[in-house]
């Protein structure tokens, strides 16, 4: 058995899912979203994004964490931040122990549809299928971060597969 904690970084709004996988059966155990407000300092929004990862790994002790990597940004200044998150959150991961993997969009779409260009909204339909969920998880940041869960799960199957041949 195995419990992945998926998270999908941001300053704003930070997406997590905790996944259990047992015997080829994936089950979500626990997913959410931190929200951090406009009013706080970088710093603050920094420390809460921590401490909140800290408390989800203290409650579900997860051994191991796929984090998205960024990709492309339009906006710099977006960029930065969203890269800042990932810093807090991989450090709060390392610090905490936890075993960090990180996957591009490409490869999550890849991992969860079969198609690397999926639309968003096709990635948040098969989540909801492959975890028998009565909805799409909201914001699109919990979805994300199940997807990202799930990803994880697939590649440790195929690197298990690969190992043994």
């Amino acid at each position: 058995m195995v419990k992945v904690l998926g998270i999908d970084p941001g300053t704003a709004t930070v997406g997590w899912a905790i996944i259990e996988e047992k015997k080829g059966i994936l089950r979500p155990v626990a997913f959410g979203h931190i929200a951090t407000s406009k009013e706080n300092s970088e710093e603050n929004r920094l420390m809460e994004i921590s401490a909140d990862i800290s408390a989800i790994i203290k409650k579900h002790q997860p051994s191991e964490a796929a984090v998205e990597q960024l990709f492309f940004f339009k906006n710099k200044k977006t960029i930065i931040q969203v890269g800042q998150a990932r810093g807090a959150i991989i450090l709060t991961l390392e610090q905490k122990g936890v075993k960090i993997s990180s996957y591009t969009p490409l490869q999550v779409k890849q991992s969860v549809t079969g198609y690397g260009k999926a639309e968003k909204k096709q990635v948040q339909l098969m989540v909801k299928n492959i975890l028998k969920l009565k909805a799409i998880p909201k914001p699109d940041d919990t979805a994300d971060a199940l997807a990202l869960a799930i990803c994880h799960i697939n590649s440790r199957k195929i690197a298990d597969l690969v190992s043994n041949l």
